[in-house]
């Protein structure tokens, strides 16, 4: 907050904070986490169908913060996006 705003506050004023990094989308995170798997040597397809179907983040490296970017989403919201393109993709009704 700048000094001005800071001055004005009463102190029973609530704050608003706002997170510099806000929640990425499945497909951000996909995407961050498939290229950081990649650049470490990792088949990335099998590190994340691993991930996915077992749950562990092990599965998933942690260059780039990508093990905790991964943790950031629930499994079924991750699946959600890959069912999502896949339906897109190759044809079929609307979402």
């Amino acid at each position: 907050m700048n000094d001005k705003k800071t001055k004005d506050m009463n102190i029973g004023d609530t704050q608003e904070f706002d997170r510099a990094n806000k929640k990425q989308t499945a497909h951000e995170v996909l995407m961050t986490v498939y290229s950081s798997l990649r650049e470490k040597g990792y088949d990335p397809l099998n590190q994340l169908v691993g991930y996915l179907i077992s749950g562990d983040p092990t599965y998933v490296t942690s260059y780039n913060n990508a093990r905790y970017l991964i943790r950031t989403l629930e499994r079924d919201e991750l699946l959600e996006e890959i069912v999502r393109a896949y339906i897109e993709q190759y044809g079929g009704d609307e979402l």
